[in-house]
């Protein structure tokens, strides 16, 4: 009970056993493994920090739910100063792991639930409500960890949910019992699953009445029966495995698909259950949440990136430079509008009818779009200023190899008094922040498409001011 330390969170992850598979085998040491480990200590990060004088007043707040001191990504906002944090908070664990922490997700899905769930409530007469803040209070009491189970596979894009030839394209209710529901369906693009001790799920689209059984919102433990948890395809994964060319010492980041094979969930842990109308608020709360998040945490990539490429033009002996320099003050600018986007929807929140607050959703997808653009652009930029080698660097085994390393050592050397081993080193974290698919991808798709980023900055524009505002300059009166 109470807030976590770094080890007590690795330890409650041994206490349980998902079932996982990879690379077509079965995992049945999950913490252990090379490959998914990378991604536990990235969530990790989130509790060690939460121990750091640079970190602990931003990461622990108090929770007037429980009147203790809980981790941030447990509370869902209840001021502005509480989305300004947030944002700061992504910003600097995006640059202490150099890729995806995996735990705001979590939070943009009990951000979301602590909204809906009470609108909810006040249309249907429902206790969706009682049992999220139930929920809350177990998250919070236990300082867990959640993953947020958004989006389905879709099937055939031009069909909805009931008019699928399979209908178990998108997540649904199979069956009602007395004591729950049951579900079936996969969830894809699961970031952090399996370091995670929930699983969040919401629906992924709007729901029209004929859909209502995929109208489902719930939680259940990552090793609950009849879920089935398949690790992602990433570039670089076997390189994790190999324990070698890895690039970022530290932390990485996997994605999952989830089979919900008629898992069982009980009633006091159902957030929705056919009230198909409010699909599409959950949708654009989550995705509006997350696009905020990612504003944050891209911006403290792109800070590592910076880094990296100031390092390498040392170690290069290109510091001075002036095009380097160019191009790194590109790569700052970059970063500085996804924060300054993303700090402007927080300032510009406003409190819900249930007390949680919630962003200015055109500010956050705004930072968004520029995300999808700008992050490849900043990517461009780190190898362009680091240099060839972040694209074909010999392996670690051809340097230690004792024919050919020293060799290599002897010719990969750059500006006096640098360690040829600092540049290699440097090099390969070059390499992991560009190629890191699972993490490159989600700057283009994470939270949604872009073209769902663009419908939801005009659909949530005030564009009839607007009109009005043109019309009047051009003295023309309705």
């Amino acid at each position: 009970m109470g807030l976590k330390t770094k080890a007590e969170y690795i330890e409650s992850l041994r206490e349980m056993n998902p079932v996982v598979y990879m690379f077509g085998e079965k995992i049945t040491n999950v913490v252990d493994n090379p490959r998914i480990r990378a991604g536990i200590e990235s969530t990790a990060s989130t509790y060690e920090v939460a121990e750091l004088d640079e970190f602990r007043d931003l990461v622990i707040t108090h929770s007037p739910l429980i009147d203790e001191p809980v981790n941030r990504f447990c509370l869902p906002p209840e001021s502005i100063e509480d989305l300004v944090a947030r944002v700061k908070l992504n910003r600097k664990l995006g640059s202490w792991v150099g890729t995806c922490h995996q735990r705001c997700t979590g939070l943009d899905c009990l951000s979301t639930l602590s909204i809906v769930t009470y609108d909810v409530d006040q249309k249907h007469g429902t206790s969706y409500n009682k049992n999220f803040v139930n929920f809350l209070k177990y998250m919070q009491k236990n300082d867990l960890t959640a993953n947020a189970g958004v989006t389905d596979v879709k099937g055939d894009r031009s069909l909805g949910p009931k008019a699928q030839a399979d209908e178990d394209m998108y997540v649904r209710v199979v069956e009602k019992r007395d004591d729950g529901i049951v579900v079936r369906g996969a969830k894809v693009h699961q970031t952090g699953s399996l370091s995670s001790h929930e699983i969040i799920v919401l629906p992924t689209r709007a729901m029209k009445p004929e859909d209502k059984d995929y109208a489902v919102a719930f939680a259940i433990p990552s090793d609950a029966p009849g879920l089935i948890h398949v690790v992602g395809r990433s570039s670089l994964d076997t390189r994790e495995l190999d324990g070698c060319d890895t690039g970022n010492m530290r932390y990485s980041k996997y994605c999952p698909t989830l089979i919900f094979n008629d898992v069982f969930v009980p009633w006091d842990r159902v957030f929705l259950c056919g009230e198909s109308e409010f699909a599409v608020d959950m949708v654009i709360k989550f995705s509006s949440f997350h696009r905020q998040s990612h504003g944050g945490c891209k911006a403290g990539k792109i800070d590592c990136m910076v880094g990296t490429a100031l390092t390498l033009m040392d170690y290069n002996g290109t510091s001075k430079a002036g095009h380097h320099k160019q191009k790194v003050i590109d790569m700052i600018h970059r970063a500085e509008t996804l924060y300054g986007c993303c700090l402007a929807s927080s300032y510009e929140g406003n409190e819900q009818p249930s007390g949680t607050y919630f962003i200015d959703t055109v500010l956050a997808n705004a930072s968004k779009i520029h995300e999808g653009k700008e992050m490849a652009e900043a990517t461009r930029l780190m190898i362009d200023v680091c240099g060839g080698f972040v694209a074909d660097l010999p392996s670690d085994k051809d340097f230690e190899n004792p024919e050919i390393g020293g060799m290599l050592k002897k010719y990969l050397k750059a500006k006096e008094g640098i360690p040829v081993e600092n540049r290699i080193k440097m090099f390969r974290l070059a390499e992991k922040l560009a190629m890191e698919s699972a993490d490159t991808i989600s700057d283009i798709h994470g939270g949604g498409s872009p073209e769902a980023h663009r419908v939801t900055i005009f659909r949530e524009s005030d564009t009839k001011s607007k009109i009005k505002r043109a019309k009047r300059l051009a003295g023309i009166e309705d």
